[in-house]
């Protein structure tokens, strides 16, 4: 359960977009490079869930991947400022997080998979980016701002921890909470179980029939993100696939709360869920108010796909 925050300085972090801007920028391409090497190593899985990364209490995680008979994982650590390899062979590696290109970046992890007898091979360019460089070619992101990097991960393990509230209540289908390194956000989805029109794509980088996979059903998906894509500032986001008719009129809290013509979705900027007197409160409301928007519209079956958190025993 989400409980009353302790310091809301400390315990969600200033997250100034043009702070960090060109560090975000390195960041999620590095973020790229390790997701793909889980896509190139594991069974695919309806919505792309088997490529995301996952919060942890020290940065980012791929979980374990496998490799023939053993496993392995990569972890970023925010903390030390590394990032970590681990073997299933009982074989470790570490490569520092610090100021360099994404060409450098690349052939140093590239570099300690071969040290560990990892044989991978991925697609060099980037996904869902415009106007996208190889990895083994880019030496023009190369910023890493170390103190950045620990506060965007703090406001990271805070909204985790909101969004699996959120996540609890549902009883359909429903995504785990995941870090997506193709747009670079941290989302969850609903379904409400039936199909959805094909979608139309035309994302950057990205083949039509991976969107297409991906909205196969109707979804009413949330998600929270640092910045850029139209926004310089850290949001939380909600939308329906597909839109139902009223949905950008739809009353949806809290007052902060805005529908962005130019995205699609709803828009709650971060700042205020990190400056109000119950972050968590207001976080949820968000949440629940906007996925109720989608299923009331588009008619989904809410008393069979909810659940009351106040009929859940503790064991």
């Amino acid at each position: 359960m989400a409980q009353a925050n302790r310091s809301i300085s400390n315990d969600w972090p200033e997250l100034p977009f043009a702070a960090w801007r060109d560090t975000c920028a390195t960041l999620h391409l590095w973020t790229q490079i390790v997701g793909k090497i889980r896509l190139a190593q594991t069974p695919w899985i309806n919505h792309s869930w088997h490529v995301p990364l996952y919060v942890s209490g020290r940065g980012l995680s791929t979980s374990p991947i496998p490799y023939g008979g053993s496993a392995f994982q990569i972890d970023f650590d925010f903390i030390d400022h590394a990032l970590l390899i681990h073997s299933s062979d009982c074989l470790s590696r570490r490569v520092p997080l610090r100021p360099q290109s994404v060409a450098d970046f690349y052939r140093a992890l590239m570099a300690t998979l071969g040290e560990l007898g990892l044989d991978i091979r991925i697609n060099p360019m980037p996904n869902e980016i415009p106007d996208a460089i190889r990895f083994d070619q880019d030496t023009t992101h190369d910023h890493y701002d170390a103190e950045s990097v620990t506060r965007f991960w703090r406001a990271l393990v805070q909204v985790d921890r909101v969004f699996k509230e959120f996540r609890a209540r549902f009883l359909g289908k429903c995504s785990p909470v995941h870090f997506f390194w193709g747009s670079f956000d941290l989302a969850v989805t609903r379904f409400s179980g039936r199909p959805a029109p094909p979608h139309p794509g035309g994302f950057p980088n990205m083949p039509d029939w991976v969107a297409r996979e991906a909205y196969s059903h109707e979804v009413s998906s949330a998600g929270f993100w640092p910045g850029g894509g139209g926004i310089d500032h850290a949001a939380f986001y909600s939308y329906a696939y597909p839109t139902p008719n009223g949905f950008a009129e739809a009353p949806v809290r809290p007052s902060a709360a805005y529908f962005s013509k130019q995205l699609g979705e709803f828009i709650l900027p971060y700042d205020d869920v990190r400056q109000a007197a119950s972050p968590d409160e207001l976080l949820l409301g968000f949440l629940q108010s906007s996925y109720a928007a989608a299923a009331d519209l588009a008619q989904w079956d809410r008393d069979a796909l909810e659940r009351d958190m106040v009929d859940v025993a503790t064991p």
